[in-house]
């Protein structure tokens, strides 16, 4: 009965945390221009290759991958891509 218990405790422990995958980043809701020291860029990328929020010509987040500056809503997306820029690069 013991072992019943710890095995249906492990599984869920271990189904909790494949839910919690997904990134957990907090988007502005606007952003202004004015307060914002950023040159307007074109970015490779239309959108966030992370977690697909729209990119915006003044983000602060950017880096470049063979020749073409990307966009990112934050830092934490920005360096999900550094970590491997092949899989989100636009083609």
């Amino acid at each position: 009965m013991k072992s019943k218990i710890i095995l249906t405790a492990l599984l869920s422990v271990s189904l909790l945390a494949c839910a919690q995958e997904t990134p957990k980043v907090k988007h502005k809701k606007t952003t202004t221009a004015s307060k914002s020291n950023a040159k307007n860029v074109k970015f490779a990328n239309a959108e966030d290759p992370i977690c697909h929020m729209k990119t915006e010509p003044d983000m602060k987040d950017t880096a470049v991958y063979k020749n073409k500056t990307y966009g990112f809503c934050s830092t934490y997306c920005k360096d999900e891509f550094k970590k491997n820029p092949e899989k989100y690069a636009q083609k």
